[in-house]
């Protein structure tokens, strides 16, 4: 359900309790910020001892107000918390924000603490961001109530960590942006990322939302936001902290192992069609780059600068990126010499060989040229320009002239255009920025800003397959039980029955005809302990390989089961695990006894359906085998891709923990599960 944050927002009323007239303190910084609003509401300042405060007089508690604030900031030590919100409750305050720290990150009770106060905010229908944060910010509104002042922009930010929004603000404002909205989510006692998603999808000025976050808490819900953000039309960028963190029950199983925190995070982020960056950096480098509004068509790219150098290292920094930097035709490079001197190379990258000091303006002419050619899909200019006015501030006119022409070609025209300058905190650059042309202080990072842009171009919004989760038993216990289980979810199985004694097993080996293998099935890692014997092609060999397993590993049951065409085909791992966060997640990679050691997997959110298992089985590194190698027929894809589906369907199931089928043996008609985990939740 989506909950009300106008109160949070856009109050008409703001009281800041722990108020204070001593610069150095948070109820200072609080009181000047709901102070610089006041034409906009009615803002009370709140402190036990009275008096006057920055020229306001101060109440001495809630209690005492004229009129109940829709909005109360809790500036208050952590042991007065809960009494202080209660207040603010009991005379109808609509939203909180607790900036008190000492409560649920520092201990069990702080977070009991927390836990009742939120309870009794949902019952009274208001709402309560942190404790433990910093603040919440409305560019629109007026409203500040953080730490700092942020310059207006298209920006709004969500972080969990109050420091860390702080080098994200300062960063953007570096780089020319600025923001919407801001909210710190602390501790999350109430308010979580997904609340927010749901209130600034529908929110005109916020055209980007950045998240910084370490807990997801509802995973699930975060990434149906998410989606919806999208869907709207708001890019949505993902920093997420604490990523690198095994999961606690890897040693169970292949899946465990491979199914990281970082994969789990990645399939959300491509299940909600969201924009995922490893540094504070990134995440400003990519929403500068994302709010240009500009998606090549390709990643075809023409480079050009006033000097070599810049050009060549710009095209080898293209080329290791998977862009092509091609020549361009004739019609192309013969407008470009009517604007270049004939010492000028037209050849891409182009070197406009002191153009530049010939007239500034062939920066813009060079420009227009380019993102009208049919021969390219996105530009590069690279190097000196936003110098020429440092250097020789008798042309810093005449650059910042030319930038606004090069930001209105870049307008205009078809493909993307990405600045990298040594100059970055120019006249020129900026001019470039507002005209809302990315620019960069290096080199890697504009190549990785046409990269996003190349890769956002031709990524479908979310829509994942429609699934339906039929009902499927909870799995027996031991081995015969989990094969069974997945056969019943669909995933063909190869030919197995289990035996105590040798007679059984030859027994059994005769109904399914030699070869055999047999398993010990006590073990998990069967492989690992030498319990699994391959190529038993009689009674005898059969009679002895029972024996060694028993004696040598105490085997009770084994398992006999029909040799499988391994040469013919290739072992994939298909695998599942319900992730605490984002609740069951499908693996698929190259299998076998090394499926670790190459650590080629996919992730996605489970359940899904044929067609994305296809394209989840399409994504690995090893997919080429699938298609025929060294004179081999084509393996059947499809039949891997109902397999992985089939265990992402079983994976609904609520009993299941982690589940596991290594290898699948994909033929050239179908597929074979030849061994089989499950660990049961507890």
């Amino acid at each position: 359900m989506k909950r009300d944050l106008r109160p949070l927002f856009a109050p008409r009323t703001v009281a800041v309790v722990g108020a204070s007239a001593d610069p150095s303190k948070w109820g200072n910084v609080l009181a000047r910020g709901a102070l610089r609003g006041a034409r906009r509401r009615t803002v009370f300042l709140v402190n036990r001892a009275g008096g006057e405060i920055l020229g306001e007089p101060a109440y001495t508690s809630l209690g005492d107000l004229p009129v109940a604030p829709e909005l109360a900031v809790l500036c208050v030590p952590a042991a007065g918390f809960a009494q202080v919100a209660d207040e603010a409750l009991a005379i109808g305050t609509r939203a909180i924000v607790g900036i008190t720290s000492g409560l649920g990150e520092h201990d069990e009770q702080g977070r009991q603490v927390e836990a009742a106060v939120a309870e009794r905010v949902r019952a009274a229908g208001a709402v309560l961001l942190g404790p433990n944060c910093l603040g919440v910010f409305d560019a629109g509104e007026k409203l500040d109530l953080g730490w700092s002042e942020l310059p207006p922009g298209p920006v709004a930010l969500v972080s969990q960590s109050g420091n860390l929004a702080l080098e994200l603000a300062r960063l953007a404002t570096a780089s020319g942006l600025g923001f919407s909205r801001f909210a710190s989510l602390g501790n999350q006692a109430d308010l979580v990322a997904a609340d927010f998603l749901d209130e600034l999808a529908t929110h005109e000025p916020s055209r980007v939302i950045a998240l910084y976050l370490e807990d997801f808490r509802d995973g699930r819900a975060f990434v149906d936001a998410a989606r919806g953000a999208v869907d709207r039309g708001t890019r949505v960028l993902l920093l997420s902290g604490g990523v690198s963190r095994a999961g606690g029950r890897a040693a169970f199983s292949h899946t465990g192992a491979l199914v990281s925190d970082p994969r789990a995070i990645e399939a959300a982020c491509r299940a909600g069609g969201i924009v995922r960056v490893e540094t504070p950096r990134q995440l400003v480098d990519a929403a500068q780059a994302l709010l240009s509004g500009r998606f090549p068509r390709g990643r075809r790219v023409a480079v050009y600068a006033d000097g070599g150098g810049h050009g060549i290292i710009a095209g080898d920094v293209l080329a290791a990126a998977g862009f092509e930097v091609p020549g361009l035709s004739e019609a192309t490079t013969t407008a470009l010499r009517e604007h270049l001197p004939h010492t000028a190379s037209v050849a891409n990258p182009i070197d406009f060989a002191g153009g530049g000091e010939r007239g500034l303006v062939s920066y813009a002419d060079a420009g227009r040229l380019l993102l009208a050619s049919p021969d390219v899909d996105s530009v590069l200019l690279t190097g000196y320009f936003g110098g020429y006015g440092i250097d020789t501030p008798e042309l810093a006119d005449e650059e910042v002239e030319a930038a606004r022409a090069l930001s209105a070609a870049a307008r205009e025209g078809d493909g993307a255009l990405v600045v990298h300058t040594a100059y970055a905190d120019s006249p020129a650059a900026a001019e470039l920025r507002r005209g809302s042309v990315p620019v960069y202080a290096d080199i890697e990072s504009a190549v990785a800003a046409l990269d996003l842009l190349a890769e956002e171009a031709k990524r479908e919004r979310p829509s994942p397959d429609v699934v339906t989760v039929g009902r499927l038993d909870p799995p027996a216990p031991g081995y015969a039980g989990t094969r069974a289980f997945l056969a019943a979810a669909g995933v063909p199985m190869a030919e197995a029955r289990t035996a105590t004694t040798s007679d059984e097993a030859l027994a059994v080996a005769a109904e399914l005809g030699f070869p055999v293998v047999l398993k010990a099935t006590d073990h998990v890692h069967k492989s690992d302990v030498g319990g699994v014997i391959l190529g038993i092609s009689d009674e005898e060999m059969l009679t002895r390989a029972f024996a060694d397993l028993t004696s040598r590993l105490g085997a009770a049951e084994l398992s006999v089961e029909r040799m499988a065409p391994v040469e013919w085909g290739v072992e994939l791992i298909v695998g599942a695990k319900r992730d605490p966060r984002f609740g069951p997640v499908v693996l698929a990679g190259l299998g076998g006894l090394y499926a670790e050691l190459f650590d080629d997997a996919a992730v996605a959110l489970a359940p899904i359906g044929e067609e994305d298992a296809v394209q989840l089985i399409r994504s690995l590194r090893s997919a080429p085998l699938l298609d025929g190698a060294r004179g081999r027929p084509p393996l059947d894809v499809r039949a891997a891709a109902r397999a992985v589906a089939a265990v992402s369907r079983a994976a609904a199931c609520p009993a299941v923990s982690e589940l596991e089928v290594n290898p699948l043996l994909v033929l050239s008609e179908g597929v074979l599960g030849l061994d089989a985990r499950l660990l049961l939740s507890s």
